[in-house]
């Protein structure tokens, strides 16, 4: 393939992926563990359904802890730039060997929060009338490279790595053909790449930190097929033997076997090796290194001049009466909701006037020109980081006609202090819009720079992004604007001090929990609450 063909598929390859993401990012987009599309009910018995895990939330539940199988968005660290690229490890062998199995033990045994698990059973081409005949009749070969869309594959895997969002496609064996939903999957710190012909690519294996064969006798193979193909999926036993001795017992041979050479670690009796597994997780671990460092954040802009990106509205003795009663512990509820949405509908009004404007001439009631202003760009969309983000959505709307809302919810991780997505839903070509991301308080900043970093891979413009707060604290400042030069940051004060649990100092106490009236306990923690103050 010449070196401009190349670029023109992997050009096309992105298009597909940003219009594959109109069709799942819209209002049907939920928590991680509805980013799969559901599998009909009537399809046919005789074939596989869809591509493998594709009809199961991507989760993995063990006796310590539930692990998401698509990834979330890496964290990034005070420069914006992903600290270490993804612990690739690729998985090779033969049909029904368990390669799965052991991929899930070896996630068990990591024992990390988030990984992505990704299936070579996805990439199989679209098949051409002609060819979707053969399959029918189990005259197809579904074991031999040319079946597999390896430029998509590698594609795919090496922004992964990059800790970069990407579209999967579902591959849907009673069509032989890609559901039109793909699945979102985003980045980890750990990727576990299997399939029969994970080794056969050249591209693909500069892309696996570890390779893995999963290497079991051919007899319990054709038992395991055997089994699973006439219970699982209805197919007769003549068709699997024939589809056995025609296609996958030759394939083996001729593709798969001969890349055990390739393998860092081959693992014999699959998933019930448990030294092997053992011996695998200990070399991961060895590699990950903690990306998470809020003392980093704390002091890598000490004593540095606030950034020409933050705009903090004017302290007038309205806006100081405001902050004095919300900030106030005796502070009714019912006037603390009252003064913090004035106070966002000033926020808002000031955020707005930062959007890109162009002249435009009127004529009034009394026919004369005037020349105004108006907004120049295709729209606005809020994003709302949960919950207290939330509440402002009310002042956005109040001042923005028909102004799409996205939600996103990040917290920490109780055990690793890393902030994770669990909650994503943004609207149609956000990618093309001017963003204003609401979150009520902001101290370290970790919540936000992650939802810029979400919006980003969603191919919004850095320049179109407005982080919109009540209240932030400098070193959250200093963070944001450091990571992401161009993002405008609107707020309406910026306090000095963080705590040692970060709280703002002198701040305005748990935003969410003052406002919904829930009670925080009393040694409550930024990072435990539903609405952490970053």
């Amino acid at each position: 393939m010449s070196a401009v063909s190349r670029e023109e598929k992997l050009s096309k390859m992105e298009n597909d992926e940003k219009t594959s993401s109109v069709s799942s990012s819209g209002g049907g987009e939920g928590s991680l563990d509805r980013l799969l599309p559901s599998v009909s009910t009537g399809l046919s018995p005789r074939k596989r359904t869809t591509s493998q895990c594709k009809s199961e939330p991507p989760l993995l539940r063990t006796s310590k802890r539930t692990i998401y199988t698509a990834g979330r968005p890496p964290w990034y660290n005070e420069h914006g730039t992903q600290s270490k690229e993804a612990f690739v490890i690729g998985l090779c062998g033969g049909s029904a060997s368990g390669k799965t199995t052991v991929a899930r033990k070896i996630i068990e045994a990591l024992d990390v929060p988030w990984v992505v698990l990704l299936s070579m059973d996805s990439f199989y081409k679209v098949l051409s009338p002609e060819e979707q005949t053969l399959a029918a009749s189990n005259d197809y070969n579904f074991d031999h490279p040319d079946a597999f869309d390896f430029d998509l594959l590698t594609h795919t895997l090496r922004k992964l790595k990059q800790g970069k969002s990407v579209k999967i496609p579902v591959y849907d064996f009673t069509t032989h053909g890609r559901q039109k939903e793909w699945k979102t999957v985003y980045g980890a710190s750990v990727i576990i790449f299997e399939g029969i012909m994970a080794f056969t690519d050249k591209k693909l294996l500069q892309l696996l930190d570890m390779k893995i064969f999963v290497d079991t006798d051919s007899d319990i193979r054709l038992v395991r097929r055997l089994r699973r193909d006439i219970s699982d999926r209805g197919r007769d036993i003549e068709g699997v033997i024939k589809q056995y001795n025609k296609f996958v017992k030759p394939a083996f041979e001729q593709y798969i076997e001969p890349t055990m050479r390739l393998a860092d670690i081959v693992v014999p009796r699959g998933g019930g090796n448990m030294v092997a597994i053992d011996l695998i997780v200990q070399h991961v671990h060895s590699q990950l290194e903690e990306v998470t460092d809020k003392a980093a954040l704390a002091s890598a802009h000490q004593a540095q001049p606030l950034p020409q990106t933050l705009s903090v509205l004017e302290s007038t003795p309205q806006v100081r009466g405001m902050h004095t009663i919300i900030r106030n512990k005796e502070t009714s509820r019912d006037e603390f909701i009252f003064y913090s949405k004035r106070l966002m509908r000033l926020l808002i009004e000031r955020a707005l006037s930062f959007l890109p404007s162009q002249v435009h001439v009127v004529q009034t009631p009394q026919g004369e020109d005037y020349e105004g202003r108006t907004f120049h760009g295709k729209r606005i969309t809020g994003v709302s980081i949960l919950r207290a983000g939330e509440t402002m959505e009310p002042a956005l709307r109040a001042v923005c006609k028909d102004v799409r809302i996205g939600k996103i919810l990040i917290q920490t991780n109780q055990d690793t202090g890393e902030p994770e997505l669990h909650y994503l839903r943004l609207p149609k070509d956000i990618s093309e819009d001017h963003v204003i991301l609401m979150d009520c308080t902001v101290s370290t900043g970790a919540a936000a720079m992650m939802a810029v970093r979400v919006l980003l891979d969603h191919d919004v413009q850095e320049d179109k992004i407005l982080l919109v707060s009540l209240l932030m604290a400098e070193m959250g400042v200093h963070s944001v604007a450091y990571a992401f030069p161009q993002v405008k940051i609107i707020t309406t004060a910026v306090d000095k001090k963080v705590n040692d649990l970060f709280h703002i100092i002198p701040g305005i106490g748990n935003f969410g929990d003052r406002y919904f009236g829930t009670d925080a306990p009393p040694d409550w923690s930024d990072e435990e609450m539903d609405e952490p103050s970053y």
